[in-house]
């Protein structure tokens, strides 16, 4: 899995979370396949997460302060 992580966009991250979900309200996975689905779920989510801070830390603001542009740190 670790593998595929390290290839996997993080659309293609939420589309699995997104399956997973599904799946898990549907109620008809047995209990060893739901805490699979559970854990794998999280890992979905885990990623996301990192995705979505390291793009975060990226972005910049640029306001203007007295005609002058200025830069700051995203903090979304």
């Amino acid at each position: 899995m670790e593998e595929q992580k390290k290839e996997m966009t993080f659309e293609a991250a939420l589309a699995r979370l997104d399956q997973i979900v599904r799946q898990l309200e549907s109620n008809n996975v047995p209990l060893d396949d739901l805490m699979k689905l559970y854990d794998e779920g999280n890992e979905m989510i885990r990623f996301c997460n990192k995705k979505l801070e390291d793009a975060s830390s990226k972005v910049k603001l640029v306001k203007e302060q007295n005609g002058v542009p200025v830069t700051e740190d995203f903090e979304g």
